[in-house]
């Protein structure tokens, strides 16, 4: 099952977090992938060709934007 990215949730846009005061020091999905398959540039991506499947991605998301299909 692909990890889905709903984008109307996640805090990660334009290319920084709307959550975060700074706009800069989002903690989350990203830093908890050991595969490295998430990456943030305008909006959080994922490479399927590195994903696991393992759910820490989704565990980590505060906003629950992330989620198992």
């Amino acid at each position: 099952m692909p990890i889905k990215i709903d984008y109307e949730k996640c805090c990660w846009k334009d290319g920084k977090c709307s959550s975060c005061c700074c706009g800069k020091s989002c903690v989350g999905c990203v830093e908890t992938c050991t595969a490295g398959a998430i990456s943030r540039q305008d909006v959080v991506k994922i490479d399927a060709s590195k994903c696991t499947e393992c759910g820490a991605c989704v565990a980590a998301c505060k906003h629950e934007a992330l989620s198992l299909s």
